[in-house]
């Protein structure tokens, strides 16, 4: 039987891991911030060492987002071992779908580049799949790629897109607003609810175990280095071989950038979000009381008010500055670098008098 002292010992062993995962959403936020600021702030591409490390963001800082959600998930699962408790965790995960869609909706208009109505949809699928077995998510992962692809050689990918503007011309028309949700916006279901089947998927696995951490690592950097070389070789050659009309289509498809999100970009991607997410549990398991590993999991816990709130306030700012458009990568960093520390900041002033953020708060309500 197990003892006060043991169960504490556990309730502390238990958030001494989950500080990883907070690490984790905190540098995927810090991610998104860098590459919206970059993309609202017109940052024009340049060959400098800056820019290209900055793009390495776009789409990965959001992948590694989404597959914590799923991770999120599938932790509450892992507890609800019984039919009765199941069928509420499902019924919880359709009120959270439901809260954020509305939610994302209503803030389209103000970011066009919104994820959170994509996640209601994720999230529905994944209460419907919750309870499938580890080899069937990952079976799903490999289906809902395989469906992007058929959905790209039978529709056009451009339909609704101005791409001058990075603006969705039809979204709010039935046809416009499927296709946006389903197939061609910014995060579509096929393929990214991938990513969320993914990280349901690795919660089911012993995160915390450092031989599965080196196991899964190496295989992850060992995908990550094989598909992005064989891109790149590809892609040297098309230059060398291929007319130039015909290198420009090829050289998208041989990528593994986000739009459009092609198998190789969600490979890539999930390998390279896997790899940070271990990272950040590793260190917070040996350094978890270090200052800079506790402000950071306090930035976690409170990433949905600051992702809102680096559209609302952070992207005002700029507009009040006269700074959206025509800036540096330089300046854009900047900006962003600022962002995160008042983040920082107002994270450990605002959780030293409460449990949880502002936006989490309410969320909790709603879906409570």
């Amino acid at each position: 039987m197990l003892t006060q002292s043991d169960l504490g010992h556990r309730a502390t062993g238990l958030m001494t891991r989950l500080v990883g995962i907070d690490v984790a959403r905190a540098l995927a936020l810090f991610g998104m911030v860098i590459v919206n600021f970059k993309l609202v702030m017109g940052v024009k591409e340049n060959d400098s060492q800056l820019y290209y490390m900055a793009s390495l963001l776009e789409g990965r800082a959001s992948a590694l987002f989404v597959i914590l959600a799923g991770l999120g998930l599938g932790l509450m699962a892992n507890n609800a071992e019984p039919v009765q408790r199941m069928l509420l965790v499902r019924w919880q995960i359709c009120k959270r779908a439901l809260a954020l869609f509305l939610i994302g909706l209503a803030y389209t208009p103000i970011w066009p580049a919104d994820i959170l109505h994509f996640y209601g949809l994720y999230f529905l699928l994944a209460a419907a799949v919750i309870t499938f077995s580890n080899r069937a998510l990952l079976w799903l992962c490999v289906g809902l790629n395989m469906s992007f692809l058929l959905l790209l050689g039978l529709f056009n990918y451009e339909q609704g897109w101005n791409w001058d503007t990075l603006t969705y011309t039809d979204m709010w028309s039935w046809q416009g607003m499927f296709r946006h949700l389903f197939f061609n916006g910014f995060h579509p279901i096929f393929p990214w609810s991938a990513f969320l089947i993914f990280g349901i998927w690795l919660a089911r696995q012993p995160l915390f175990d450092q031989s599965f951490q080196f196991r899964v690592c190496k295989w992850a950097l060992l995908i990550l280095v094989t598909t992005e070389t064989t891109l790149w070789l590809f892609r040297r050659w098309l230059t060398l071989d291929v007319p130039n009309h015909e290198a420009s289509e090829l050289g998208v498809l041989l990528s593994s950038q986000m739009m459009p999100p092609l198998p190789t970009y969600m490979v890539s991607a999930s390998c390279s979000a896997t790899i940070v997410l271990i990272a950040c549990i590793w260190i917070a398991q040996k350094y978890h009381q270090h200052g800079v590993i506790k402000h950071l999991a306090q930035v976690g816990k409170l990433s949905l008010t600051f992702y809102v709130a680096h559209v609302l306030i952070g992207m005002g700012t700029l507009e009040a500055l006269n700074m959206l458009g025509g800036q540096t990568i330089e300046t854009a960093l900047w900006c962003a670098t600022v962002f995160c520390l008042v983040a920082i900041l107002l994270s450990a002033m605002w959780l030293a008098k409460f449990k949880s953020g502002p936006l989490e708060t309410i969320f909790r309500l709603i879906t409570r």
